[in-house]
């Protein structure tokens, strides 16, 4: 069982919940982005930017709250570069310490009365981010750019960076440089439009592959299974950590 909704306070943002059938483990595919996570069983956390699919063991009846805060976001909210926190599920004892600590016991008052743990976590999120003096602009431009199929080189120009500045800045605020980025958000939009019923063939060439062979070789790198395998869960699998 998974739910998804806007979170209204952070632009870009979603907030989800999940609840464990044991039914083996869940591939979470990447996505540019970080998650606070809360986990019935392993409590605060945080889900860096994955490179691959990142396969996630729950038990059952395991329930998991997540804010997923949209590319570029999450260093400003966690006080880290993203490329630190690269293929990783970290606990946010191991980030905020105290803060930490805070945070779990509000969680656990908010479960006792019933409310929206999601609440709770966008709302710290949301202070963090205004200390924090909100999100690096250049994130959304940048990632906004990629998504929508621009080259490196054109998005490098667009935004007044060179390759490398590019590169370095891309490392810091998605957790790897523009192209891996560039790869995980087109296929994406691949499993998006394949997931409406769109043929494969003219998938690949809407999504900007060079053709549906080049297409499943790039999903199956990134996935670890072809497209055919994920049009059943397409175009937004959950992501537990």
């Amino acid at each position: 069982m998974y739910r998804e909704e806007a979170a209204p306070g952070i632009r870009g943002a979603v907030r989800w919940a999940s609840v464990s059938r044991g039914e083996g483990p869940v591939r979470v595919l990447p996505d540019g982005c970080l998650d606070l996570l809360w986990s019935s069983r392993a409590g605060l956390l945080v889900a860096g930017p994955d490179r691959h699919a990142h396969l996630s063991v729950s038990v059952p009846g395991e329930r998991w709250v997540g804010l997923r805060l949209p590319p570029g976001t999450g260093p400003a909210v966690f006080g880290i570069p993203a490329d630190e926190l690269r293929d990783q599920r970290v606990p946010l004892d191991d980030l905020w310490g105290p803060a930490a600590t805070e945070l779990a016991d509000r969680v656990a008052a908010a479960e006792a009365r019933g409310w929206p743990v999601a609440g709770v976590l966008e709302e710290v999120a949301l202070r963090r981010l205004r200390t924090a003096g909100g999100p690096d602009p250049l994130a959304a431009r940048v990632a906004a750019r990629l998504a929508a199929g621009a080259t490196i080189a054109a998005t490098a120009a667009e935004v007044g960076l060179g390759a490398r500045a590019l590169h370095r800045r891309s490392q810091l605020l998605f957790g790897y440089g523009p192209k891996t980025l560039a790869r995980i958000l087109r296929m994406r939009r691949a499993l998006t439009l394949a997931g409406a019923g769109t043929p494969l063939a003219e998938v690949a060439v809407l999504a900007g592959y060079a053709d549906q062979a080049h297409l499943t070789r790039e999903v199956k790198e990134l996935a670890g299974v072809p497209p055919t395998r994920l049009l059943p869960a397409a175009p937004d699998p959950s992501r537990p950590a």
